[in-house]
């Protein structure tokens, strides 16, 4: 034993005993990603306790990225891990914010694109853009979304206020936006919102606001069932704009895929639109 001891003071390989309550998300530099509990570690390896492949030893100089993350909860042996998009659903936000030093992209049928920032635990905000310059030197659509969202009752209860500020690159004048304000009951993993906004561009603000009601279903280890949907003011009467789909996570990003169904309209029969887009968490990493 105090041989043991000798030799790795020696090589300067103390062994750490790591806390057995944090789960970790190791991804190494030939992509293999494993998630479990760090048991040892010194400075040139690891033992990772994971439930599909027991007891993992990791070299550091092999290891690309190191997480450390929240499970949501153990079931029946599986970890399920956190909603890499828990602040919104398809593109409704909820009343959860990002946590500080987290991040994320989001990309909608190639051309909408967004990345938001945690700046705080209750404010965060974000830029995006469709790149229409791309086909043939179109104007293109820019905007910034600041967000704050105040905690009621922890992981029961949240509100959230925010905004989408934009302009048009390539003409002159051109702004538009929506303030909005939102309220969520429920865990980041199960919950419903009920959300209100209103609009304008150049100034000219919309007469009557956009109501949004949505909720999001954890279904699986990896799936969700979400639906988004709106009540939208058309002259003096209105019009429903419902979507049901889901989210599947693979390997950490989460694909979202749905069908848009207007109703109210007099459109000759059943329209369903398709909606497909992938969030890619950038969370804060700990080595």
């Amino acid at each position: 034993m105090v041989l043991f001891l000798f030799q790795n003071f020696a090589n300067g390989q103390e062994i750490i005993k790591a806390d057995s309550t944090i789960t970790s998300r190791i991804e190494t530099i030939d992509g293999n990603i494993f998630t479990g509990i760090i048991q040892e570690e010194n400075t040139e390896i690891l033992i990772l306790s994971t439930e599909q492949f027991g007891n993992v030893r990791i070299r550091k100089a092999e290891i690309r990225n190191r997480t450390t993350i929240e499970a949501t909860r153990n079931e029946k042996g599986q970890i399920w891990l956190p909603n890499p998009q828990s602040t919104r659903y398809f593109w409704a936000p909820n009343g959860y914010g990002l946590q500080k030093g987290e991040s994320y992209y989001q990309n909608i049928w190639v051309l909408y694109n967004q990345m938001s920032f945690g700046i705080t635990d209750r404010f965060s905000f974000g830029v995006g853009t469709l790149p229409l310059f791309l086909f043939s030197g179109t104007a293109t659509p820019v905007w910034i979304i600041p967000k704050f969202s105040i905690p009621i009752k922890k992981d029961k209860w949240n509100i959230g206020t925010g905004a989408l500020i934009g302009t048009v690159l390539g003409e002159t004048s051109t702004s538009y936006g929506l303030i909005y304000g939102t309220t969520t009951f429920g865990s980041r993993d199960m919950n419903v919102s009920l959300g209100i906004a209103s609009g304008f561009v150049d100034g000219s603000w919309t007469d009557k606001p956009v109501i949004n009601f949505s909720t999001l279903i954890r279904i699986s280890q990896r799936g969700y069932f979400i639906s988004e949907n709106y009540i939208l003011p058309e002259g003096d009467s209105s019009m429903l704009l419902l979507s049901f789909g889901g989210r599947t996570i693979i390997r950490n990003v989460g694909l979202d895929f749905s069908l848009v169904i207007p109703a109210g309209v007099d459109s000759g029969g059943l329209i369903a639109v398709p909606f497909l887009g992938i969030t890619v968490p950038i969370h804060k990493t700990k080595k």
